[in-house]
């Protein structure tokens, strides 16, 4: 029987189950369906002779629940999958799946929806959630009386708009008619220990309104599906890989440190796609401490306990606490601690006290607003370290167990004191052999496209090159020549050209098509991408129409609003389009994939 008539015909299965089927098919090889099929045939055989005494059972079939995430860096997919793993535990029917992934019509059918969402940007749905977000604020959105319904709010309290898309999702729910099974829950970037009490009292909450079954994780993201590789190696649990490179990639007259680094992956069996992360853990420098422990008047050798942890306090803030970034709340405490009135008054001011966090770190804090703090009182109102995501410069058809990153050390000076980002400056300083702990963050909604002749526009200032040089690396292991364009920029151009060799390499030998530069201060007015991209309007339109797919990496706060406010210019002035329409063409072709971000 074929997938297409099976919508038609009368089917055991759901409309969302075929939808699911069909989806997993289509992404098999001959030999992968083979496979599933022997697999389905022989569990139906084993099972043919409980038939009989299951009908009674199939005819009134247990409450689904339906777990959903929109996730942007992994935190909320880690969450779901999480809770959909208990559930199955506990012996309920769970249907776990990306919001990206979900048809939004099957919402109405709905009796129990966990969902987990983050917020990315400024109050805006990660790039999975957004079909379904917008769903849900149209008129098509159905009345959802008979849904029960809970959400786990992910997002970063340093930004203005905190857990907004998680607040909107509850709000939307509870406008259609669904039921709360308990409050909205937000969380900030230290989630663990409110995810799992959110989780706990969700399970407890479902058990009157649903009845246990032998229950299955039905994904569709690959979590138990018979045959899926998952890693052992996780944020959680990382691997603790090889540092091969930090190689400086900017010139000595730049006014940046851009690194290369490359890390050994050995034997640990992770893989990844281009357009992937890496998280990778970091521990603070002891030239840091050391100076935090001298402004606090604190001894590094006192023992202390951090979770299930005895170690000394330098320790602590060297492995486990984060010291370069700074969060609304710890200004709030200290502020109450040191009796400051100039930081109480900045602590009671969002939009202050966001410059504030934005502009210092902890060491300024204390050197600037002293206060007396025990060891205990101050790793209590520090955060854990969490790890960073890099985009993955390299493609694994190339580097095989390596994986490349494009790292830029982050630095600043204040009050004559130098001042780094926690993981860059780990990445800079590390020698040869250092011992770096990794995993791989996927990132689906960066893909190069299905097929590998489709032209690809990259647009990629600074940093935001890493994933095109992987992009490079893979059309070129699979023998794709042209139909690729990169637009890069950087302050100079002998300076700051980043991997300039191999780009130049690419366009002689024709993988690459063409590439359009913009150094910004190499002449008296500045240029930018965004300016590239208007200069080249008409031809890049015609890409475009021509079914290119449009890509963007780097800083989300200015760049990417730039690039895309030149994209609708171009579509208004090339493609006659009014600027609604113009909104609407680049919104349909973000919903085909055909216009991608890895922004940050």
């Amino acid at each position: 029987m074929l997938l297409k008539e099976l919508s038609s015909l009368a089917s055991p299965l759901s409309t969302g189950q075929v939808d699911k089927l069909k989806q997993l098919t289509a992404e098999l090889s001959a030999v992968q369906l083979a496979w599933v099929s022997g697999y389905l045939s022989a569990t139906a055989e084993q099972g043919s002779n409980l038939l009989g005494s299951e009908t009674a059972v199939q005819s009134a079939p247990a409450q689904t629940i339906t777990i959903l995430y929109g996730s942007q860096t992994g935190n909320g997919r880690g969450v779901a999958s999480e809770l959909a793993a208990k559930a199955q535990a506990q012996g309920y029917a769970v249907n776990l799946a990306s919001m990206g992934d979900y048809k939004v019509r099957q919402l109405k059918q709905e009796t129990i929806l966990l969902a987990v969402v983050s917020t990315h940007g400024e109050g805006e749905a990660p790039d999975d959630a957004i079909e379904l977000y917008k769903f849900l604020a149209s008129k098509r959105a159905p009345k959802l009386e008979n849904l029960n319904y809970s959400v786990l709010a992910l997002g970063d309290s340093s930004y203005e708009f905190f857990c907004q898309t998680g607040k909107d999702f509850d709000d939307r729910l509870s406008a259609l008619g669904a039921k709360p099974l308990q409050t909205l829950v937000e969380c900030d970037v230290d989630y663990e220990s409110a995810s799992e009490l959110w989780q706990e009292s969700v399970l407890e909450a479902v058990k009157p309104l649903i009845e246990t079954s032998g229950a299955s994780v039905v994904s569709l993201s690959g979590t138990g599906i018979p045959g899926a590789v998952v890693s052992e190696f996780t944020k959680q649990k990382p691997y603790t890989a090889e540092l091969l490179v930090s190689q400086k990639l900017t010139g000595r007259g730049s006014d940046r440190d851009v690194r290369h680094v490359e890390i050994d992956l050995g034997e640990s069996g992770l893989s990844y796609q281009a357009g992937d992360a890496l998280g990778v853990w970091f521990t603070n420098t002891a030239t840091l401490v050391e100076e935090l422990l001298i402004k606090l008047s604190l001894d590094g050798d006192e023992a202390v306990t951090v979770g299930k942890d005895a170690l000394s306090l330098k320790q602590a803030l060297i492995e486990k606490k984060e010291l370069t970034q700074l969060y609304p709340g710890l200004i709030k405490d200290w502020a109450a601690l040191s009796g400051n009135a100039e930081l109480q008054s900045i602590s009671d001011d969002k939009e202050l006290t966001r410059q504030f966090v934005r502009n210092n770190q902890l060491a300024d804090l204390v050197a600037t607003y002293s206060a007396e703090v025990t060891s205990t009182q101050l790793l209590a109102m520090l955060r854990p370290i969490t790890p960073r995501l890099y985009s993955i410069a390299s493609s694994q058809s190339e580097v095989e167990s390596e994986v490349h990153l494009t790292v830029a050390l982050v630095e600043d000076e204040r009050e004559g004191a130098a001042r780094f980002g926690g993981a860059s400056q780990f990445l800079a300083q590390a020698q040869e052999g250092a011992e770096v702990k990794v995993y791989v963050e996927p990132n689906k909604h960066f893909r190069l496209p299905e097929n590998p002749e489709t032209p690809v526009i990259m647009v990629g200032p600074g940093t935001g090159i890493a994933p095109f040089r992987a992009f490079m690396q893979e059309r070129a292991a699979q023998g794709i020549e042209g139909n690729s364009w990169l637009i890069f920029g950087n302050p100079h151009f002998e300076q700051d050209f980043l991997y300039q060799t191999e780009w130049q390499q690419y366009l002689k030998d024709g993988s690459l098509s063409r590439i359009d530069l913009a150094f910004s201060r190499d002449q008296a007015h500045k240029i930018y991408v965004q300016h590239r991209i208007a200069e080249q309007g008409e031809e890049l339109w015609k890409w475009l129409e021509s079914g290119a797919h449009f890509y963007i990496c780097g800083d989300a706060e200015r760049m990417a609003k730039d690039v895309h406010q030149a994209l609708l210019d171009i579509a208004v002035k090339f493609g006659g389009k009014t600027e609604e329409e113009a909104e609407a063409y680049f919104e349909q072709l973000r919903s085909d994939k055909r216009y991608q971000k890895d922004v940050y």
